[in-house]
């Protein structure tokens, strides 16, 4: 679910629509949590759709730490990326303002987070673009994402926090943990998706000769 104050506007023709703010959303604020409503895809189902479903939900969805494609069901899936991003996907699984997010704002992401299948090819036009989010950036930059993340942390217990009741009760405890001391800051790397292990199809053997045999009946 994305905050509540936000807005799907046009962006162009290239990009298509995105997610701008419709008042001021300080720094530490979540604008984005998973709720039930949301469509999770299995990795099995993702593979058996056909095409045209396939490209939807590639365009529209992100790979969560178990491997499920997540579409949401509201406007959270026009967010775009940047990499200027003045939000990010934290460890816990919600997405946070790493500052303050002025009205008429786009709303905008980091990708690297989302366990791409392969590189996207980037023309946000931001100082720092990249010019290419690969499918790896999670192991170049979580460092660099970690501090971000945590700095706007601290903040979240000074701002208003409209998502904080759609939040399922392990992240609240989770996040309430670290907030208040009791655990450990949990890294961006937590998102990152387990690889499925390879399929290992056996090779059939309708008869098995011993090598003695064979080479008695060479001789």
């Amino acid at each position: 679910m994305i905050h509540p104050q936000t807005c799907v506007k046009y962006v162009n023709g290239k990009i298509g629509y995105g997610v701008y703010a419709t008042a001021f959303i300080p720094k530490g604020t979540i604008v984005y949590v998973r709720d039930p409503l949301d469509v999770e895809i299995s990795p099995d189902d993702y593979e058996t759709m056909d095409e045209c479903y396939r490209l939807i939900a590639e365009r529209y969805s992100f790979i969560d730490e178990k491997g499920y494609r997540v579409v949401s069901w509201d406007s959270a899936k026009y967010v775009n990326h940047r990499c200027d991003f003045n939000t990010i996907s934290s460890g816990y699984g919600f997405e946070i303002a790493i500052r303050d997010i002025a009205k008429g704002d786009e709303i905008t992401d980091e990708y690297g987070l989302f366990n791409l299948d392969s590189n996207m090819p980037c023309c946000c036009g931001s100082v720092n673009c990249r010019k290419v989010v690969r499918a790896g950036d999670i192991n170049r930059y979580y460092r660099r994402w970690d501090r971000v993340v945590s700095e706007a942390l601290k903040h979240a217990k000074q701002v208003p926090q409209p998502l904080w009741e759609y939040m399922d009760a392990e992240t609240k405890n989770s996040l309430c943990d670290y907030l208040e001391g009791r655990s450990r800051y949990l890294s961006v790397r937590n998102l990152k998706a387990v690889a499925r292990p390879k399929l290992v199809v056996p090779v059939a053997v309708e008869h098995y000769v011993p090598i003695g045999e064979i080479r008695a009946a060479a001789v």
